[in-house]
């Protein structure tokens, strides 16, 4: 991050456990009024009253709306990510693993289509104000993939293709979301893309005669349970 962007995003001292309780309340609410009534259902004074915070109160955690639904995705990205580790992909290959976890967090989204739309559109309709929040969700998927990938320290060229794969899960979920793609059709994509990471290999790279580009640690891929470090 450069100076410029610390300056206009200082670092927020940490909450003390009564506002993380807090927070955590916020955040189920907007979640359940997102389930049952997608994007428009999310009024923040009708979350204020379901988390029972003053409506000033929100605003001071969550400045709008977009903020707090992208705050809510990521939320529900954490949620998966622990799922996940507890119950690791079984395929052999980082690229069947990555495809595997990311259609079971396609099929946990599924569930609730009203709630992906909402947090989908708010990610989409989010502007330079809620970067950090969008980051942060970035973070949250980039950490989802390599933890599937089995990786701690990837290559550039890993990392790009985390890039690709993530924009494409992203713009699978807005096609199907409208209507515009099947299930069949975003595992297609979904395992297409993929293959990216085959061939960012550096294993394979080096295997057929081509530069190497640099060394991925690899941490154990199954069954580890333990958080991304």
């Amino acid at each position: 991050m450069t100076a410029e962007a610390k300056a206009a995003h200082p670092a927020s001292p940490p909450l003390t456990e009564r506002q993380e309780a807090r927070r955590r309340r916020i955040l189920h609410a907007s979640a359940q009024l997102a389930s049952r009534g997608g994007f428009d259902a999310v009024q923040m004074r009708e979350v204020a009253e379901a988390a029972e915070v003053a409506l000033g109160t929100l605003y001071r955690y969550f400045p709008s709306k977009i903020h707090l639904l992208v705050a809510t995705m990521q939320d529900q990205l954490q949620h998966l990510h622990t799922t996940l580790r507890k119950r690791p992909p079984a395929a052999d290959g980082a690229a069947e693993r990555v495809a595997e976890t990311l259609m079971r967090a396609f099929r946990a989204l599924q569930r609730e289509p009203h709630l992906a739309d909402a947090m989908v559109r708010a990610l989409t309709f989010a502007d330079r104000s809620v970067s950090p929040e969008v980051d942060t969700v970035s973070r949250q998927t980039t950490a989802i993939i390599l933890d599937a990938m089995g990786l701690e320290n990837p290559t550039p060229q890993q990392l790009s293709a985390v890039r690709v794969i993530e924009h494409t899960w992203h713009s699978a979920l807005i096609t199907w979301l409208s209507g515009r793609a099947s299930i069949a059709q975003v595992k297609i994509d979904i395992e297409t893309v993929c293959r990216l990471i085959d061939l960012t290999d550096p294993q394979r790279q080096a295997g057929a005669g081509q530069p190497a580009g640099g060394t991925g640690t690899r941490r154990p891929t199954r069954g580890t349970g333990q958080p991304i470090s």
